[in-house]
């Protein structure tokens, strides 16, 4: 069987590999080019993009085997390793260990299965063991459909303009602004972007990701546009630049009530690149792995949930390690 440790990532230390570690490894492998799920690794593996993104926002040397999706590699002499796509940002990459032995491992460090504008769709593929992000694991987190929530992005920036007030959508620079920008094209509305999310946002239309025009963010010609920007304090000096904002969160959390409160803006809207509970259960389903490792989030709870519908489920991430047998048969969840 798999040996699957947790420390700052996975670790598979029957093959010297690891998945998504957050501290320098000799050799990772990375799912997309988040700053949560990287670090400075000697050797890496993952998509073409996510090595052009993390070459971006994380300079260095290292030695880099970029893969495309759906393409077998041997990874060791008795593993091989394919990346898929996980629909989170683009380039993000399921990633399928075979093992000779062990059987199919499949890592997803964060997805999601609803289409979005920006990432490629979500592949599915068989596994006997599955290691899967839970990040909304509560069945309270139900998004709604993603055109209503699109629809509602849009007519909130359209009412902003109208009003002479400047639409500032709070999203993070990599993934959730290229989406955003994508939904703002299609309605024919203008964009400009903060400094930061205008460098990355380059890197992906130079990888050939379709994007309508934007515009690096500039006060004197700011009459008109949505801004696109990373979240904002309410006295951060970018949001000053601004002369009557109108400032939205752009999030899967805008499900709780407290996101207006927490990030002091005038709306939430809950579009998300992670799956919601809902999905994470169909892909649990589509997968049909024997067994399933929760990390991020909700990890305790939709390992129980999962348990309870006859599905051999373990939280691996660091605090619950109490819930997980690392080896042997599984022992009784304690009380949490």
């Amino acid at each position: 069987m798999w040996d699957i440790r947790y420390k700052n990532g996975i670790q598979l230390p029957q093959i010297g590999w690891c998945l998504d570690v957050q501290k320098p490894a000799e050799r990772a492998i990375i799912s997309h080019a988040h700053a949560d799920h990287c670090a400075r690794h000697k050797e890496i593996v993952c998509t073409t993009a996510t090595a052009r993104l993390m070459r971006a926002r994380m300079p260095g040397k290292r030695v880099e085997h970029a893969l495309p999706f759906g393409q077998t590699e041997q990874l060791t002499s008795d593993t091989t390793i394919t990346l898929h796509p996980a629909g989170h940002i683009f380039g993000s990459a399921l990633c399928l260990l075979e093992h000779q032995t062990h059987g199919r491992l499949l890592y997803t460090g964060d997805f999601k299965l609803h289409a979005g504008l920006s990432a490629e769709p979500c592949a599915t593929p068989r596994a006997d063991v599955l290691i899967m992000e839970t990040t909304f694991g509560l069945p309270r987190y139900v998004f709604p459909s993603v055109e209503e929530v699109r629809l509602a992005i849009v007519q909130f920036c359209q009412e902003a303009i109208a009003a002479h007030c400047t639409p500032v959508l709070y999203a993070y620079g990599l993934g959730k602004s290229q989406e955003l920008l994508c939904v703002l094209g299609q309605a024919g509305l203008p964009v400009m972007l903060h400094a930061e999310t205008f460098r990355l946002t380059e890197v992906c239309r130079q990888l050939a990701l379709a994007l309508p025009g934007y515009r690096e963010f500039s006060a004197n010609e700011l009459p008109g546009h949505v801004v696109i920007c990373p979240p904002q304090s309410r006295n951060a000096a970018f949001l000053r630049k601004i002369p009557t904002p109108r400032t939205a969160m752009v999030s899967g959390w805008a499900l709780d009530r407290s996101t207006i409160y927490r990030h002091r803006c005038d709306a939430a809207f809950p579009l998300s690149d992670h799956a919601d509970f809902p999905e994470l259960l169909r892909f649990v389903e589509l997968v049909q792995p024997k067994r399933v490792l929760t990390l991020h989030g909700f990890a305790a709870d939709f390992a129980r949930h999962l348990r309870s519908i006859g599905v051999d489920a373990w939280a691996i991430s660091e605090n619950n390690q109490l819930e997980l047998p690392l080896s042997g048969p599984p022992a009784p969840s304690p009380a949490l």
